[in-house]
Protein backbone atom coordinates (compact mmCIF):
# COMPACT_ATOMS: atom_id res chain seq x y z
CA UNK A 1 0.00 0.00 0.00
CA UNK A 2 1.11 3.50 -1.03
CA UNK A 3 1.62 5.67 2.04
CA UNK A 4 1.12 9.50 1.97
CA UNK A 5 3.41 11.88 4.56
CA UNK A 6 2.35 11.48 7.84
CA UNK A 7 0.17 14.42 9.42
CA UNK A 8 2.89 17.08 10.44
CA UNK A 9 3.52 17.23 6.99
CA UNK A 10 0.25 18.40 6.54
CA UNK A 11 0.54 20.90 9.15
CA UNK A 12 3.21 22.68 7.17
CA UNK A 13 1.56 23.07 4.14
CA UNK A 14 -1.61 24.45 5.68
CA UNK A 15 0.75 26.84 7.28
CA UNK A 16 2.42 27.55 4.16
CA UNK A 17 -1.49 28.52 2.48
CA UNK A 18 -1.66 30.61 5.75
CA UNK A 19 1.30 32.90 5.54
CA UNK A 20 0.92 35.32 2.56
CA UNK A 21 3.12 38.64 2.35
CA UNK A 22 -0.03 40.42 2.51
CA UNK A 23 -3.37 40.41 4.15
CA UNK A 24 -5.55 39.37 1.85
CA UNK A 25 -9.54 38.57 1.96
CA UNK A 26 -8.80 34.73 1.52
CA UNK A 27 -6.81 34.50 4.31
CA UNK A 28 -8.92 36.87 6.81
CA UNK A 29 -12.14 35.40 6.16
CA UNK A 30 -10.22 31.66 6.52
CA UNK A 31 -11.28 29.18 8.84
CA UNK A 32 -9.72 25.97 10.41
CA UNK A 33 -10.74 23.06 11.98
CA UNK A 34 -9.23 20.01 13.72
CA UNK A 35 -11.72 17.52 13.79
CA UNK A 36 -11.16 14.82 16.38
CA UNK A 37 -13.25 11.11 15.86
CA UNK A 38 -12.28 7.86 17.98
CA UNK A 39 -14.13 4.98 16.44
CA UNK A 40 -15.31 1.63 18.09
CA UNK A 41 -16.60 -0.85 15.34
CA UNK A 42 -17.97 -4.16 15.87
CA UNK A 43 -19.71 -6.84 13.62
CA UNK A 44 -20.77 -10.24 14.48
CA UNK A 45 -21.16 -12.72 12.10
CA UNK A 46 -23.31 -15.08 14.42
CA UNK A 47 -20.71 -17.93 14.76
CA UNK A 48 -20.45 -18.14 10.78
CA UNK A 49 -17.54 -16.84 8.99
CA UNK A 50 -17.94 -13.27 7.38
CA UNK A 51 -16.60 -12.28 3.94
CA UNK A 52 -12.67 -12.52 5.38
CA UNK A 53 -13.45 -15.84 6.69
CA UNK A 54 -13.35 -14.29 10.68
CA UNK A 55 -16.72 -15.03 12.53
CA UNK A 56 -16.40 -11.34 14.17
CA UNK A 57 -14.78 -7.71 13.17
CA UNK A 58 -13.68 -5.90 15.68
CA UNK A 59 -11.57 -2.54 15.08
CA UNK A 60 -10.68 0.68 17.10
CA UNK A 61 -8.95 3.84 15.69
CA UNK A 62 -8.55 7.24 16.44
CA UNK A 63 -8.96 10.13 13.68
CA UNK A 64 -7.99 13.57 13.10
CA UNK A 65 -9.67 15.60 10.28
CA UNK A 66 -7.79 18.92 9.77
CA UNK A 67 -9.92 21.16 7.64
CA UNK A 68 -8.97 24.54 5.92
CA UNK A 69 -11.31 26.54 4.53
CA UNK A 70 -9.92 30.09 2.77
CA UNK A 71 -12.24 32.97 1.95
CA UNK A 72 -11.95 34.45 -1.67
CA UNK A 73 -9.94 37.41 -2.37
CA UNK A 74 -11.21 40.75 -3.21
CA UNK A 75 -12.91 41.59 -6.91
CA UNK A 76 -15.83 40.43 -9.03
CA UNK A 77 -14.63 37.29 -9.42
CA UNK A 78 -12.71 35.72 -5.98
CA UNK A 79 -10.00 33.01 -5.19
CA UNK A 80 -9.95 30.37 -2.88
CA UNK A 81 -8.22 27.30 -1.56
CA UNK A 82 -9.35 24.43 1.11
CA UNK A 83 -7.51 21.82 2.41
CA UNK A 84 -8.17 18.40 4.22
CA UNK A 85 -5.58 16.68 5.97
CA UNK A 86 -6.98 12.76 7.09
CA UNK A 87 -4.89 11.28 10.25
CA UNK A 88 -5.86 7.37 11.04
CA UNK A 89 -4.15 5.80 14.20
CA UNK A 90 -5.04 2.12 14.74
CA UNK A 91 -6.13 1.46 18.68
CA UNK A 92 -7.16 -2.25 18.09
CA UNK A 93 -7.94 -4.41 15.51
CA UNK A 94 -5.21 -7.05 15.52
CA UNK A 95 -5.20 -10.73 13.84
CA UNK A 96 -8.76 -12.68 13.30
CA UNK A 97 -10.51 -8.89 14.34
CA UNK A 98 -9.55 -7.28 10.72
CA UNK A 99 -11.82 -7.37 7.44
CA UNK A 100 -9.97 -6.14 4.87
CA UNK A 101 -10.24 -2.15 4.76
CA UNK A 102 -13.63 -1.89 5.98
CA UNK A 103 -12.41 0.84 8.46
CA UNK A 104 -8.48 0.12 8.44
CA UNK A 105 -6.44 -0.42 5.18
CA UNK A 106 -4.33 -3.40 4.78
CA UNK A 107 -0.76 -3.97 5.25
CA UNK A 108 1.05 -5.85 2.24
CA UNK A 109 0.38 -9.14 4.50
CA UNK A 110 -3.02 -8.38 4.88
CA UNK A 111 -2.97 -7.25 8.65
CA UNK A 112 -4.01 -3.84 9.76
CA UNK A 113 -2.00 -0.53 9.14
CA UNK A 114 -1.03 0.99 12.32
CA UNK A 115 -1.43 4.41 10.78
CA UNK A 116 -2.78 5.93 7.24
CA UNK A 117 -3.32 9.50 5.92
CA UNK A 118 -3.57 11.95 2.86
CA UNK A 119 -4.32 14.83 1.88
CA UNK A 120 -6.65 17.23 -0.58
CA UNK A 121 -6.63 19.61 -1.38
CA UNK A 122 -9.12 22.35 -3.61
CA UNK A 123 -9.46 25.06 -5.67
CA UNK A 124 -12.54 27.73 -5.74
CA UNK A 125 -13.49 30.70 -7.36
CA UNK A 126 -16.74 32.79 -7.03
CA UNK A 127 -18.65 34.57 -8.87
CA UNK A 128 -21.86 36.47 -7.83
CA UNK A 129 -23.69 33.65 -6.37
CA UNK A 130 -21.82 30.68 -8.58
CA UNK A 131 -19.33 28.80 -7.14
CA UNK A 132 -16.68 25.98 -9.20
CA UNK A 133 -14.68 23.55 -7.01
CA UNK A 134 -11.94 21.71 -8.41
CA UNK A 135 -10.22 18.98 -6.62
CA UNK A 136 -11.09 17.22 -3.31
CA UNK A 137 -14.80 16.91 -2.87
CA UNK A 138 -17.16 15.19 -0.56
CA UNK A 139 -20.42 15.53 -2.60
CA UNK A 140 -23.86 14.73 -0.66
CA UNK A 141 -26.55 14.94 -3.90
CA UNK A 142 -29.13 12.37 -4.55
CA UNK A 143 -27.13 10.67 -7.09
CA UNK A 144 -23.88 10.42 -5.49
CA UNK A 145 -23.35 10.68 -1.20
CA UNK A 146 -19.50 10.53 -0.18
CA UNK A 147 -19.47 7.85 2.83
CA UNK A 148 -18.75 8.88 6.04
CA UNK A 149 -19.74 6.05 7.95
CA UNK A 150 -16.54 4.79 9.48
CA UNK A 151 -13.33 6.44 10.85
CA UNK A 152 -11.94 8.89 8.07
CA UNK A 153 -14.30 10.16 5.36
CA UNK A 154 -14.57 8.90 1.11
CA UNK A 155 -13.31 11.51 -0.86
CA UNK A 156 -13.73 12.16 -4.72
CA UNK A 157 -11.95 14.21 -7.40
CA UNK A 158 -13.25 16.30 -9.55
CA UNK A 159 -14.98 19.59 -10.16
CA UNK A 160 -18.36 20.46 -9.14
CA UNK A 161 -20.30 24.39 -9.88
CA UNK A 162 -23.25 25.27 -7.67
CA UNK A 163 -25.42 28.49 -8.44
CA UNK A 164 -28.06 30.76 -6.80
CA UNK A 165 -28.94 32.83 -9.09
CA UNK A 166 -32.26 33.10 -8.85
CA UNK A 167 -34.05 32.88 -5.73
CA UNK A 168 -35.21 29.46 -4.45
CA UNK A 169 -33.46 27.63 -7.31
CA UNK A 170 -29.73 25.98 -6.96
CA UNK A 171 -28.13 24.28 -10.12
CA UNK A 172 -25.64 22.08 -9.62
CA UNK A 173 -23.29 20.17 -12.38
CA UNK A 174 -19.90 18.61 -12.36
CA UNK A 175 -17.44 15.89 -12.97
CA UNK A 176 -15.89 13.06 -11.08
CA UNK A 177 -12.74 10.95 -11.87
CA UNK A 178 -11.20 9.18 -9.10
CA UNK A 179 -12.28 8.34 -5.39
CA UNK A 180 -10.30 7.47 -2.36
CA UNK A 181 -12.52 5.05 0.01
CA UNK A 182 -13.11 5.69 3.50
CA UNK A 183 -10.39 3.04 4.62
CA UNK A 184 -7.55 3.59 1.87
CA UNK A 185 -5.05 5.66 1.24
CA UNK A 186 -4.97 5.15 -2.83
CA UNK A 187 -7.17 6.13 -5.02
CA UNK A 188 -9.51 4.27 -7.91
CA UNK A 189 -11.38 5.39 -10.76
CA UNK A 190 -15.30 4.27 -10.11
CA UNK A 191 -17.26 1.73 -11.12
CA UNK A 192 -20.80 -0.30 -9.61
CA UNK A 193 -21.01 -3.33 -6.78
CA UNK A 194 -19.55 -6.41 -8.72
CA UNK A 195 -17.61 -3.95 -11.34
CA UNK A 196 -13.90 -4.92 -11.61
CA UNK A 197 -13.35 -2.28 -14.46
CA UNK A 198 -13.07 0.97 -13.75
CA UNK A 199 -14.06 4.53 -15.32
CA UNK A 200 -13.08 7.82 -14.84
CA UNK A 201 -16.08 10.14 -15.69
CA UNK A 202 -18.96 10.66 -13.66
CA UNK A 203 -21.28 13.62 -15.05
CA UNK A 204 -23.73 15.07 -13.60
CA UNK A 205 -26.70 17.99 -13.46
CA UNK A 206 -29.36 18.49 -11.52
CA UNK A 207 -31.84 21.44 -9.83
CA UNK A 208 -33.43 21.56 -6.18
CA UNK A 209 -35.93 24.22 -6.48
CA UNK A 210 -37.30 25.11 -3.54
CA UNK A 211 -41.05 26.40 -4.90
CA UNK A 212 -42.91 27.46 -1.84
CA UNK A 213 -41.25 27.41 1.87
CA UNK A 214 -42.67 24.02 2.41
CA UNK A 215 -42.31 22.53 -0.69
CA UNK A 216 -39.17 21.81 -2.73
CA UNK A 217 -38.38 19.53 -5.84
CA UNK A 218 -35.45 18.32 -7.12
CA UNK A 219 -34.47 16.30 -10.49
CA UNK A 220 -30.81 14.98 -11.31
CA UNK A 221 -29.47 13.09 -14.20
CA UNK A 222 -25.93 11.27 -14.00
CA UNK A 223 -23.98 8.96 -15.89
CA UNK A 224 -21.05 6.90 -15.11
CA UNK A 225 -19.80 5.89 -18.31
CA UNK A 226 -19.67 2.57 -19.67
CA UNK A 227 -22.41 1.76 -16.51
CA UNK A 228 -25.35 3.39 -15.90
CA UNK A 229 -27.27 6.52 -16.68
CA UNK A 230 -29.22 7.44 -13.81
CA UNK A 231 -32.29 9.73 -13.33
CA UNK A 232 -33.67 10.99 -10.62
CA UNK A 233 -36.83 12.86 -9.19
CA UNK A 234 -37.95 14.09 -5.95
CA UNK A 235 -40.35 15.77 -3.56
CA UNK A 236 -40.29 17.11 0.21
CA UNK A 237 -43.45 18.76 1.42
CA UNK A 238 -43.66 19.67 4.95
CA UNK A 239 -47.05 20.82 6.16
CA UNK A 240 -47.79 22.55 9.57
CA UNK A 241 -50.59 21.09 11.44
CA UNK A 242 -50.16 23.72 14.15
CA UNK A 243 -47.52 25.27 15.78
CA UNK A 244 -45.57 22.30 16.93
CA UNK A 245 -46.68 19.51 14.74
CA UNK A 246 -46.33 18.86 11.32
CA UNK A 247 -46.20 16.42 8.51
CA UNK A 248 -43.27 16.06 6.09
CA UNK A 249 -44.04 14.00 3.18
CA UNK A 250 -40.88 12.60 1.00
CA UNK A 251 -41.19 11.03 -2.41
CA UNK A 252 -38.06 9.69 -4.46
CA UNK A 253 -37.75 7.94 -7.56
CA UNK A 254 -34.59 6.65 -9.70
CA UNK A 255 -34.82 5.36 -13.34
CA UNK A 256 -30.89 3.39 -14.10
CA UNK A 257 -30.25 2.20 -17.44
CA UNK A 258 -27.57 0.37 -18.69
CA UNK A 259 -24.67 2.49 -20.45
CA UNK A 260 -21.81 1.79 -22.69
CA UNK A 261 -20.04 -1.49 -22.07
CA UNK A 262 -22.25 -2.73 -19.34
CA UNK A 263 -25.28 -2.68 -22.27
CA UNK A 264 -23.31 -5.65 -24.64
CA UNK A 265 -22.60 -8.60 -23.23
CA UNK A 266 -18.80 -8.43 -24.42
CA UNK A 267 -18.65 -5.86 -22.09
CA UNK A 268 -20.25 -7.35 -19.37
CA UNK A 269 -17.92 -9.85 -19.88
CA UNK A 270 -14.80 -7.89 -19.36
CA UNK A 271 -16.16 -6.70 -15.96
CA UNK A 272 -18.49 -3.54 -16.90
CA UNK A 273 -20.69 -5.36 -14.53
CA UNK A 274 -23.14 -5.26 -11.75
CA UNK A 275 -23.63 -7.92 -8.84
CA UNK A 276 -27.32 -9.11 -8.29
CA UNK A 277 -29.74 -11.24 -10.31
CA UNK A 278 -32.17 -9.61 -13.30
CA UNK A 279 -33.27 -10.19 -16.51
CA UNK A 280 -29.84 -10.29 -17.85
CA UNK A 281 -27.32 -10.94 -15.72
CA UNK A 282 -24.31 -8.24 -14.93
CA UNK A 283 -26.92 -5.71 -17.05
CA UNK A 284 -28.07 -2.86 -15.28
CA UNK A 285 -31.59 -1.93 -15.16
CA UNK A 286 -33.48 -0.79 -12.32
CA UNK A 287 -36.32 1.25 -11.50
CA UNK A 288 -36.71 2.37 -7.58
CA UNK A 289 -39.15 4.68 -5.77
CA UNK A 290 -39.67 5.33 -2.34
CA UNK A 291 -42.45 7.15 0.03
CA UNK A 292 -41.55 8.75 3.44
CA UNK A 293 -43.93 10.30 6.04
CA UNK A 294 -43.33 11.46 9.03
CA UNK A 295 -45.39 13.14 11.92
CA UNK A 296 -43.78 14.91 13.89
CA UNK A 297 -44.97 16.50 17.44
CA UNK A 298 -43.09 18.19 20.64
CA UNK A 299 -39.83 15.72 20.80
CA UNK A 300 -41.69 13.20 19.19
CA UNK A 301 -41.32 11.84 15.42
CA UNK A 302 -43.02 9.13 13.75
CA UNK A 303 -41.55 8.01 10.36
CA UNK A 304 -43.57 5.42 8.42
CA UNK A 305 -42.27 4.42 4.44
CA UNK A 306 -42.19 1.83 1.78
CA UNK A 307 -39.79 1.04 -0.75
CA UNK A 308 -39.87 -0.66 -4.03
CA UNK A 309 -37.29 -2.25 -6.25
CA UNK A 310 -37.99 -3.58 -9.69
CA UNK A 311 -37.30 -7.36 -10.95
CA UNK A 312 -35.30 -6.56 -13.50
CA UNK A 313 -32.53 -5.48 -11.28
CA UNK A 314 -30.56 -4.55 -8.30
CA UNK A 315 -30.49 -0.26 -7.35
CA UNK A 316 -27.16 1.26 -8.81
CA UNK A 317 -25.08 3.76 -7.52
CA UNK A 318 -21.48 4.25 -7.82
CA UNK A 319 -19.77 1.58 -5.64
CA UNK A 320 -15.88 0.54 -5.95
CA UNK A 321 -15.93 -2.62 -3.92
CA UNK A 322 -14.63 -4.55 -6.51
CA UNK A 323 -11.96 -2.41 -7.65
CA UNK A 324 -8.97 -3.78 -5.88
CA UNK A 325 -7.97 -0.50 -4.20
CA UNK A 326 -9.33 -0.70 -0.58
CA UNK A 327 -12.19 1.42 -2.11
CA UNK A 328 -15.14 -0.94 -0.53
CA UNK A 329 -17.87 1.40 1.16
CA UNK A 330 -20.51 3.68 -0.36
CA UNK A 331 -23.41 5.59 0.54
CA UNK A 332 -26.80 5.57 -1.32
CA UNK A 333 -29.51 8.30 -1.15
CA UNK A 334 -32.24 6.04 0.21
CA UNK A 335 -33.61 5.61 3.56
CA UNK A 336 -32.90 1.75 3.68
CA UNK A 337 -29.22 2.33 3.17
CA UNK A 338 -28.79 1.16 7.27
CA UNK A 339 -26.03 0.41 9.42
CA UNK A 340 -26.24 -3.58 8.22
CA UNK A 341 -27.46 -3.65 4.70
CA UNK A 342 -29.17 -1.88 2.19
CA UNK A 343 -32.53 -3.52 1.28
CA UNK A 344 -31.80 -2.76 -2.43
CA UNK A 345 -31.93 -6.04 -3.77
CA UNK A 346 -33.90 -6.96 -7.39
CA UNK A 347 -37.73 -7.02 -6.64
CA UNK A 348 -37.27 -6.30 -2.88
CA UNK A 349 -39.85 -4.67 -1.20
CA UNK A 350 -39.60 -3.10 2.27
CA UNK A 351 -41.96 -1.66 4.96
CA UNK A 352 -39.96 0.74 7.65
CA UNK A 353 -40.50 2.59 10.55
CA UNK A 354 -38.74 4.78 12.62
CA UNK A 355 -39.46 6.24 16.51
CA UNK A 356 -37.43 9.01 17.31
CA UNK A 357 -37.31 11.27 20.25
CA UNK A 358 -35.68 14.78 21.36
CA UNK A 359 -35.47 15.00 24.86
CA UNK A 360 -35.16 18.37 24.36
CA UNK A 361 -38.63 18.10 25.45
CA UNK A 362 -38.06 16.76 28.34
CA UNK A 363 -34.97 19.89 29.35
CA UNK A 364 -32.14 17.58 28.20
CA UNK A 365 -31.01 19.21 25.28
CA UNK A 366 -28.63 17.46 23.18
CA UNK A 367 -30.19 14.05 23.71
CA UNK A 368 -31.50 12.18 20.83
CA UNK A 369 -32.49 8.33 20.87
CA UNK A 370 -34.40 6.62 17.84
CA UNK A 371 -35.45 3.14 16.89
CA UNK A 372 -35.88 1.88 13.53
CA UNK A 373 -37.40 -1.34 11.64
CA UNK A 374 -37.19 -2.37 8.32
CA UNK A 375 -38.58 -5.45 6.77
CA UNK A 376 -37.50 -6.16 2.63
CA UNK A 377 -39.55 -9.43 1.30
CA UNK A 378 -40.05 -10.69 -2.40
CA UNK A 379 -36.22 -10.49 -3.01
CA UNK A 380 -35.12 -12.71 -6.16
CA UNK A 381 -33.27 -15.52 -6.05
CA UNK A 382 -30.96 -18.11 -8.02
CA UNK A 383 -33.77 -20.94 -6.93
CA UNK A 384 -36.76 -18.90 -8.55
CA UNK A 385 -38.54 -18.27 -5.73
CA UNK A 386 -38.80 -14.92 -2.98
CA UNK A 387 -36.69 -14.48 0.12
CA UNK A 388 -36.78 -11.70 2.88
CA UNK A 389 -34.67 -9.81 5.53
CA UNK A 390 -35.28 -7.66 8.50
CA UNK A 391 -33.32 -4.89 10.35
CA UNK A 392 -33.53 -3.23 13.72
CA UNK A 393 -31.19 -0.23 14.71
CA UNK A 394 -30.85 1.72 17.89
CA UNK A 395 -29.24 5.24 17.59
CA UNK A 396 -28.47 6.71 20.96
CA UNK A 397 -26.65 10.30 20.69
CA UNK A 398 -25.47 12.85 23.12
CA UNK A 399 -23.85 16.52 22.47
CA UNK A 400 -22.54 18.51 25.53
CA UNK A 401 -24.37 21.63 25.48
CA UNK A 402 -22.07 23.57 28.17
CA UNK A 403 -18.71 23.90 30.07
CA UNK A 404 -15.59 22.75 29.54
CA UNK A 405 -16.58 19.74 27.40
CA UNK A 406 -19.28 21.45 25.08
CA UNK A 407 -19.65 19.87 21.73
CA UNK A 408 -18.40 17.12 23.26
CA UNK A 409 -20.57 14.14 21.16
CA UNK A 410 -21.27 10.77 21.93
CA UNK A 411 -22.87 8.35 20.23
CA UNK A 412 -23.77 4.29 19.83
CA UNK A 413 -25.45 2.77 16.91
CA UNK A 414 -26.48 -1.02 17.52
CA UNK A 415 -28.35 -2.90 14.58
CA UNK A 416 -29.38 -6.44 13.98
CA UNK A 417 -29.88 -8.36 10.30
CA UNK A 418 -31.59 -11.12 9.88
CA UNK A 419 -31.73 -12.75 6.44
CA UNK A 420 -32.69 -15.66 3.97
CA UNK A 421 -29.61 -14.67 1.82
CA UNK A 422 -26.64 -16.72 2.54
CA UNK A 423 -24.34 -13.95 1.98
CA UNK A 424 -26.13 -11.90 4.52
CA UNK A 425 -27.40 -14.22 6.96
CA UNK A 426 -27.30 -13.11 10.49
CA UNK A 427 -25.30 -9.97 11.45
CA UNK A 428 -25.07 -8.11 15.15
CA UNK A 429 -23.30 -4.95 14.83
CA UNK A 430 -22.34 -2.38 17.73
CA UNK A 431 -20.27 1.41 16.59
CA UNK A 432 -19.49 4.09 19.42
CA UNK A 433 -18.02 6.92 18.62
CA UNK A 434 -16.81 9.94 20.48
CA UNK A 435 -16.25 13.35 18.29
CA UNK A 436 -14.79 16.58 19.30
CA UNK A 437 -14.70 19.49 17.31
CA UNK A 438 -11.19 21.87 18.15
CA UNK A 439 -11.73 26.04 15.97
CA UNK A 440 -8.08 26.52 15.74
CA UNK A 441 -9.19 30.09 13.63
Amino acid sequence: MTRTPYVPLYLLTLTTLAVPAAKAAFIEDGKANLHLRNYYFNNDYRDRPGPAGQSKTAEWAQGFMLDYKSGFTDGTVGFGVDALGLLGLRLDGGAGNHRGSSMIPDASDGSAVDEWSRLGLTGKVRFSQTEARYGTLQPKLPILVANDGRLLPQTFEGGIVTSKEIDGLTLTGGRLEHTTGRGSTNRSGLAVAGGTRESNAFVFAGADYQLTPALKLQYYGAQLEDYYVQHFAGLVHTWALSDNQSLTTDLRYFKTDADGRNDSASGRAAGYRVTGLGDTAGKIDNDTWSAMFTYATGGHSVLLGHQRVSDSGNFVQINQGNTGEGAAGSSLYLFTDRLVTSFTRAGERTTFGQYSYNFAALGMPGLIASLTYLKGTHIRTTAGGDEKEWERDIALDYVVQDGALKGLGLSWRNGMLRSGLPSEWAQDQNRVTVSYTVPLF
